[in-house]
């Protein structure tokens, strides 16, 4: 249960690009959520975040390596927490999308540093520091330009 989880129920088994298809299951679960109460918001990417923890762990000893490419609940919350209580609408979120993965590949400081703790917190901890860089430009974003 726990691979499943960390591989976002398989997404993370994609031949090509396995974390930019995880950024793809974070904005379906955005959809999927964003008219619930902020509270419910804040507390889907919370419990992402650490059953993603948990997970990732029992998946790196599975995998038999530190990050593994198939685990992607990490761009799942990393992507939840760039969109979290933003109200974008189809173009914010691709902007979010573009956006989150940018920085999830150049990863400003200390979100590459953050790779290095030990274990799931490890696997998370770059995403959600890149989640909210991400965060804090959408945020931004949609009170200039609105929902979009």
């Amino acid at each position: 249960m726990a691979v499943w989880f960390a591989t976002a129920a398989g997404a993370g088994y994609f031949p090509v690009a396995p974390g930019t298809v995880g950024s793809a299951v974070g904005i379906a679960i955005y959809f999927l959520t964003r008219g619930l109460a902020p509270m419910w918001q804040v507390g889907i990417v919370l419990a992402v975040s650490g059953f993603g923890t948990a997970a990732s762990s029992v998946a790196a000893r599975h995998f038999d390596r530190e990050d593994p490419g198939q685990v992607v609940i990490d761009e799942v919350a990393g992507q939840l927490l760039t969109l979290l209580l933003t109200g974008a609408g189809v173009v914010g979120a691709a902007v979010g999308f573009v956006l989150f993965r940018i920085l999830d590949i150049v990863k400003p400081w200390p979100a590459a540093r953050l790779e290095s703790l030990p274990g799931g917190f490890g696997i998370m901890a770059d995403d959600l520091m890149v989640g909210v860089y991400g965060w804090i430009v959408m945020f931004g974003f949609t009170r200039v330009f609105g929902g979009l």
